[in-house]
């Protein structure tokens, strides 16, 4: 498959998913004002279905975020509603150990998914869809993995099945991946639970814990894209001089 032609592809599925969002987003907007024009109490509604989910246990919350994100299901929605849900039983503390341990279950189910139980029927797809399976050199897994879990697009669980099909030891995936989402996990329930509370000052920290993650995320892929180009000029200084010694 040409790049043209993938990169065209994957604009298509862009240009859908941002289609497909501002209809969802319209459609949500306008089911709000309905309900307000009919006089729907918004807030009770919201209230009265963070009370079911929080009935349903903190095991069968976290549960269901261990598990569900492995297999294409958005984290967001979890890390977005857990304080707001469970920080009242569980304080924000427990929350936050919880979700991590969630996050870390997540992505060991990944890992196995795509290294082990998964692996043949995975490359058998990828190979038929006309592309290459990813060959990291051993002295790059921890520059991949870093990149991967910081560059914005690919889904949580895409990055699970590219770390796992490119053969990444479980050890730098663990480290590398953990170390990411943790990270971004703490500023977002923060922000969720201080926005449903309406504390302004929490509302300020998770939105600078996120801004810091990303501005942090974003020196290190320049980092990363600067040892590449070092290390990529470094292989083309060594080829002209052994082309020079062998032709001399």
């Amino acid at each position: 498959m040409s790049l043209s032609v993938s990169l065209a592809r994957r604009l298509r599925k862009h240009q859908l998913k941002i289609i497909v969002g501002a209809v969802v987003g319209a459609v949500g907007v306008a089911m709000m004002l309905l309900m307000l024009l009919r006089g729907v109490d918004g807030r009770g509604v919201l209230d009265h279905v963070l009370t079911v989910v929080r009935d349903a246990g903190p095991w069968m919350f976290f549960g269901a975020m261990a598990v569900l994100p492995a297999v294409g299901f958005p984290m967001s929605p979890f890390t977005l509603s857990a304080g707001p849900v469970f920080g009242p039983v569980m304080g924000l503390g427990g929350v936050i150990t919880a979700a991590f341990a969630a996050i870390a279950v997540n992505v060991m189910i990944g890992y196995a998914l795509a290294r082990w139980a998964m692996h043949p029927l995975l490359e058998k797809v990828v190979v038929r869809l006309g592309y290459r399976l990813p060959r990291v050199p051993a002295d790059q897994f921890w520059d991949w993995t870093i990149l991967l879990r910081v560059t914005p697009g690919p889904p949580f669980f895409v990055q699970h099945l590219l770390l796992g099909l490119a053969h990444v030891p479980v050890r730098i995936y663990l480290i590398a991946s953990l170390a990411v989402a943790w990270a971004y996990t703490v500023g977002i329930i923060v922000f969720g639970d201080a926005l449903m509370q309406g504390k302004g000052g929490r509302v300020l920290f998770g939105v600078m814990c996120v801004v810091m993650v990303g501005v942090g995320v974003k020196l290190v892929r320049k980092h990363l894209a600067r040892k590449r180009a070092a290390m990529a000029a470094a292989g083309a200084v060594v080829a002209t001089v052994e082309g020079a010694e062998d032709g001399s």
